[in-house]
């Protein structure tokens, strides 16, 4: 599989890591980087498989702070990060935890 997947953000979670403080983007941008391994169980990362607005994509807890969503196209070995948002707001999203 060599390096892993490759990483691509949507064009809304840009506007979002530009958004944020200097300490913030780093970390965020840091925890992106962890889904070039997107399966959970695989990377370093708290990934899981869920059914959000419809569809089954994954989640990544970055912190307590965050989470994002995102898709893996695996013929291509490309991750999609969908969104991020704030961990409450993602929760209310897909139901919390189970």
């Amino acid at each position: 599989m060599g390096d892993g997947y490759r990483v691509l953000v949507s064009q809304e979670v840009r506007e979002l890591l530009d958004a944020l403080d200097e300490k913030s983007q780093r970390i965020v941008g840091e925890d992106l980087e962890k889904l070039a391994e997107p399966h959970p169980g695989e990377g370093q990362g708290d990934e899981e498989r869920i059914t959000w607005r419809g569809q089954v994509v994954y989640r990544l807890h970055i912190g307590r702070t965050w989470t994002a969503f995102y898709d893996v196209e695996e013929d291509d070995e490309v991750v999609n990060v969908l969104r991020v948002m704030p961990i409450d707001d993602a929760h209310k999203e897909y139901g919390g935890l189970d």
